[in-house]
């Protein structure tokens, strides 16, 4: 596996967790929320930029990218 890759993989891993923690449900049931409503291949998208932003703005962005795709958490 490749450094960048791995980086990727690892920052995901974080932003599941935290986003598990603020909402308040398990990292599993953050993944496929975040998975159903379109967040992680976002993320995946536009992980050259997300990383270079703070977790918590990231979370935020999640949060509200899933609203407007119809998540209620």
């Amino acid at each position: 596996m490749s450094k960048k890759l791995l980086d990727k993989v690892e920052y995901l891993i974080l932003l599941i967790a935290e986003f598990a923690v603020r909402s308040k449900v398990t990292e599993a049931k953050a993944y496929r929320y975040l998975n159903q409503y379109g967040a992680l291949a976002l993320c995946d998208k536009h992980y050259d930029i997300m990383h270079t932003l703070s977790v918590e703005e990231n979370v935020e962005t999640l949060q509200s990218y899933c609203r407007r795709k119809g998540g209620t958490l």
